[in-house]
Order: structure tokens, then sequence, then C-alpha cells
């Protein structure tokens, strides 16, 4: 649910949480993208935007008083603004067996055949909201409800780069190989980390996703 105001959350003597929303949405990721916006006219700040909040690095000998009355005055003059359409990226994705060792889980789960969860996870397009927890992990939404997946009890310590996985309404693509606890359903070839390009990752926030299934 979008908040009427933003909400202003102190954190620590030297950052500010400014949220926006409750739960992850397009409109409230529109939200925090005008606010990037606008505040990244301030001085001497770093930004680091999120699915429905933006966190405000200062200084810490600007007082908390002073930051929050910069940061309401930007956003007095924050104006509409509408996610750009970007281009849409295809991720060619092969599902189930040795690169989706969750997927007849995820289907006993739903109550749906393996097909299906395959059909709902390609018939959407996604948006990247962000990146973390790892270099070029792509945080990705919002997933049809139907697939509103938990996370694995007991993360695995090791998941394979390319390797795309559910938790929650939201699907992730693990860019390198690394620990996780996400429900992986399938897998795609796409070099997803470069240290050589410019920018490294492929996928970067706002960019429009389709995954497709490859046999």
């Amino acid at each position: 649910m979008l908040y009427s105001e933003p909400r202003l959350v102190p954190l620590g003597d030297a950052a500010l949480l400014v949220e926006f929303a409750d739960s992850i949405s397009d409109a409230a990721y529109a939200q925090v993208q005008a606010a990037h916006a606008a505040l990244s006219r301030l001085p001497d700040v770093e930004l680091v935007p999120a699915y429905a909040s933006l966190l405000v690095c200062y200084p810490p000998e600007v007082s908390y008083r002073t930051i929050r009355r910069r940061v309401l005055a930007a956003l007095s003059h924050t104006t509409a603004f509408s996610l750009p359409i970007r281009p849409l990226i295809t991720i060619p994705t092969r599902y189930g067996g040795a690169d989706g060792l969750d997927l007849p889980a995820v289907a006993a789960l739903h109550g749906i055949s393996e097909a299906e969860v395959v059909r709902l996870h390609t018939a959407s397009v996604y948006t990247v909201y962000m990146l973390g927890f790892a270099p070029g992990f792509a945080y990705l939404g919002s997933l049809p409800p139907q697939l509103d997946t938990p996370r694995l009890a007991t993360p695995r310590l090791h998941v394979p780069a390319g390797s795309i996985g559910l938790a929650g309404r939201q699907t992730g693509i693990y860019a390198l190989s690394t620990p996780g606890g996400w429900q992986i359903i399938g897998r795609t070839a796409l070099p997803l980390w470069d240290a050589s390009r410019e920018p490294p990752a492929l996928l970067q926030p706002g960019d429009r996703v389709r995954f497709t299934n490859v046999e």
C-alpha cells in the first residue's frame, strides 16, 4: 500500500530512510525514482534506492534536523514520475531438471503442474527493481500471485550462476555462483556479470525482462 505521505525514519547518526509504501509495486518504485531524482541535487548525500524506500546517507557533522528539513523541501518539489519504457530483455531459460531443482516442489506447493509453473513464470513482463545481495543479482517483480513462494527453509551453500529463483512475489537471477535460499526453477546461459563490461551487470534497475522457455 502506498503511503499518503513519505515516512522519514532516522537510521543511526548519518542516515535517513524515506519510505513510500509497505509493499512492492511499480507505483512505489516510480515514487522512489522520482525522489531519487529530486534528492540527487542535495549536496554531500549518497542515495541507495530499494523497492519502496530510499536511503539517504549524509555526513555525520550534519544534524538530523537539518537533513530532514532539506529532504522534505526537496520532496515537496517532486513531480510525477513514470517509469521509462525500456527495450524488453529476453532471458532464455532452461526450466526443471538439474537447472531447476526446486521446480517439482514449487509445483506441488501450489497444486499445479510443472508446466503451469513455467507458463505462469514466462507469461509476465518483470521490472528489475534493484541489484543486491551479491554483484549483479537482480530482484524482479512482481510474480503472479499463484507463484507466491517461500524461500527454502535451509539455504544452499552453492547456487550456480544464471540460476533463476522464486521468493515471495519476487523472481531473482543469480549473476554469480553464491550461497542462496531462493527456490530454483531454472537457469540461463546468458553472461549476467562481466567485470570487463561497463556496467558489469547485464541487468540494471528499471529494465524490463521476460523469460522464455528453452526446451
